[in-house]
């Protein structure tokens, strides 16, 4: 089961990911999306969402920065042999993806 980041260069908590990654010696696939969240067609099939980082790990997605840096340490120390142990997350990644906004045509990791 192969590790997925959705992100964008410029993107700080995506950064923060990506050195996290580096850190831990794990190897991923990287996917730059574009800077407009509404085309990012990809991150919202994958997380019914626009905001990136996006960490996709088999089924599992997760879309929260401290969700991600959590599940990538556990990752890192868990047996080879299993998975990680059970973590609840409070990614909001949704089966059902909402309608998009006006907001998704802005250019930024997450609107706070």
């Amino acid at each position: 089961m192969g590790l997925t980041l959705f992100h964008v260069e410029w993107c700080p908590d995506c950064h923060v990911v990506c050195q996290r990654l580096a850190d831990l010696g794990l190897k991923y696939d990287k996917i730059v999306v574009p800077d407009s969240r509404r085309m990012r067609t990809q991150v919202y099939e994958v997380s019914g969402q626009y905001y990136v980082p996006v960490l996709k790990d088999g089924d599992l997605v997760l879309t929260e920065t401290a969700d991600i840096l959590a599940y990538l340490d556990e990752r890192s120390q868990a047996d080879p042999a299993g998975p990680p142990k059970a973590t609840q997350f409070q990614s909001q990644a949704r089966t059902t993806p909402e309608a998009p906004s006006q907001d998704d045509d802005h250019p930024s990791c997450r609107i706070n």
